[in-house]
């Protein structure tokens, strides 16, 4: 692809979006471990010029551990729940008056919309949180979104926030996420170890040789590093949703991106858009277990858009109930494609190999025919074999 082709591509991928989430990190609002309302500024600036022109942006910022940390004077980050939780409760008023301060200058109003996994794992919460940021944007209302970290338990954290905007980004089915950093993209090496190493602008395919090069090297108080972002950009582009890392510190970065400006490092989409169903599934949802499936399970499933029958199952691990979702694994335990369960794993586990007509004989009652049905199936490898949502 020459220089012409690429710049018409992200000219055509920025006009035509409306609705972006963009993330920035701890890194880009804090220096030093104190809070810089400069960085908040300039993306508040950035950020009302993109709604001046049409767009819809949801702002998903980390900063709140980091402003506590900077507000308490600790010389270091916090590393245990209790401590981490005190800062995030001591900086998220600080942060969220920074943002609101920023943002009214421009005449713009701001919302703070605080989640935890959970809220997002059971269906029904994960819909009401999407009408409510609905009616935010229908408001002209800017949603800054952070991790209830005050309150949140290991088991529910979504991870780090490159993480959750990607599940911000599946939840409203965003155009484009935007990923502000304080580098200034996706390097083949690591830069602070390899002076030759290079920038990448267009990424068409996620390999295995660019994640051995995403050395994990979070800063001082930030919680991902370039490994988290490159899962993240796996995610949002196996569900269509093409993603920036740029650097949050360069002067009208977003302006740039939307002008289709060759600046950071643009992970370009699946053809194919998932159903906002099979993202939640894929994405959202933690593995409760898994089922192991023969050969035949498998190309019925890859090949021909089956369901997953009794008959292909060969073994069963953990103990989940009916509607969690499960892992599906092959001969090999690599793992191909998700769902959610009809049977709990007892059920399962007593109806391996057989066929369908025979649910009700074992189990005194049939319910479904299918251990997990199609349209609750998300098959996680491409065409090759490499994992896709992962």
């Amino acid at each position: 692809m020459n220089a012409e082709e690429h710049t018409y591509i992200r000219k055509n991928l920025f006009d035509s979006v409306r609705r972006v989430v963009v993330k920035v990190g701890t890194g880009v609002l804090t220096y030093n471990q104190d809070p810089t309302v400069n960085a908040i500024s300039q993306l508040a600036r950035d950020i009302s010029w993109l709604t001046d022109h049409g767009r819809q942006v949801i702002l998903v910022s980390s900063g709140a551990i980091g402003f506590g940390v900077g507000k308490v004077r600790l010389t270091t980050k916090p590393t245990d729940i209790p401590h981490k939780q005190a800062a995030a409760a001591v900086g998220q008023p600080s942060l969220m008056l920074a943002y609101e301060k920023a943002f009214g200058r421009y005449k713009k109003k701001v919302a703070q919309v605080l989640l935890t996994r959970d809220d997002l794992c059971n269906r029904r919460r994960y819909l009401n949180a999407r009408n409510t940021l609905n009616v935010l944007l229908g408001w002209g209302v800017i949603p800054i979104v952070n991790e209830n970290d005050t309150v949140v338990v290991d088991e529910l954290k979504f991870g780090d926030n490159d993480n959750l905007s990607a599940m911000v980004a599946h939840l409203m089915d965003a155009q484009a996420l935007i990923n502000l950093t304080d580098i200034d993209g996706f390097y083949d090496k690591n830069p602070q170890d390899h002076k030759d190493a290079s920038l990448l602008s267009l990424v068409l395919k996620i390999d295995r040789k660019m994640e051995q090069a995403a050395c994990d090297i979070p800063g001082a108080l930030s919680t991902g590093g370039m490994s988290s972002k490159l899962r993240t950009a796996k995610k949002v582009t196996t569900g269509g949703i093409p993603m920036v890392i740029a650097n949050g510190l360069s002067p009208h970065i977003l302006k740039e991106l939307f002008h289709g400006k060759d600046v950071g490092t643009l992970f370009l989409p699946r053809r194919q858009k998932m159903a906002c169903r099979k993202c939640w599934i894929a994405f959202t949802l933690k593995e409760k277990g898994a089922i192991k499936v023969d050969k035949g399970a498998i190309r019925a499933i890859c090949e021909q858009g089956k369901s997953l029958l009794p008959v292909g199952i060969t073994g069963v691990k953990g103990n989940f109930r009916e509607g969690d979702m499960v892992g599906c694994l092959g001969p090999d335990d690599i793992s191909f494609a998700k769902g959610l369960v009809n049977y709990k794993a007892a059920d399962i586990r007593k109806l391996k190999g057989l066929k369908t007509d025979q649910i009700k004989d074992i189990l005194g009652h049939k319910y479904y025919d299918e251990v997990i049905h199609r349209d609750n199936l998300v098959i996680t490898v491409d065409e090759t074999g490499e994992p896709t949502c992962q």
